[in-house]
């Protein structure tokens, strides 16, 4: 297996805690993983972009028109990183409200932020239910939802409960989408 991926938001919203989430998912699937964790600004609310690769690579990087996912967690930083997507099989999960631009990607938004100011679940759970979209979404995500529930439980056990509940959440409210 060889799947690439970009995660890209702002600071603060939880971009660096998915590469964790899919790097442990990575190992509880018995593949290779490298994840870089770009920071820059991200203490700052500036642009943070990561990157996530699955399988047989030798450098965290992506270059540009290689990746197979961008999952963005805001719309303006999906258009800031959509160079690195594929142009043959490129898949966009947007953070948007129905303004995101028609692109020749296959592209799935769904305006999660007009869902949390609605107290529909915690403005931090953001990432975990853009992550129950890609779950419900990209036909060629390399994991399981048991995988992902595994991972986040992992990660933080504490809180698990509380994020596999809206990454469910994610999951339920975009079937039917189109």
């Amino acid at each position: 297996m060889k799947y690439q991926i970009v995660i890209a938001g702002i600071g603060g919203q939880g971009a660096v805690f998915l590469v964790k989430v899919l790097s442990i998912a990575s190992a509880i699937k018995n593949q290779k993983c490298l994840g870089t964790e770009n920071h820059g600004m991200s203490q700052r609310g500036g642009s943070v972009s990561c990157y996530v690769k699955i399988g047989e690579f030798y450098a965290p990087a992506i270059d540009e028109g290689q990746a197979d996912l961008l999952i963005a967690l805001e719309k303006n930083e999906a258009l800031r990183n959509i160079q690195y997507l594929s142009q043959e099989k490129g898949v966009i999960i947007v953070n948007s409200d129905h303004n995101f631009p028609k692109l020749s990607f296959e592209t799935h938004s769904i305006d999660a932020f007009s869902k949390a100011k609605a107290k529909a679940f915690p403005i931090n759970a953001l990432n975990v239910y853009m992550l129950g979209v890609t779950l419900a979404k990209d036909a060629h995500f390399p994991f399981t939802c048991k995988e992902i529930e595994e991972a986040i439980t992992q990660m933080n056990p504490k809180v698990a409960e509380k994020n596999i509940a809206v990454l469910h959440q994610g999951i339920n409210d975009t079937k039917g989408m189109k």
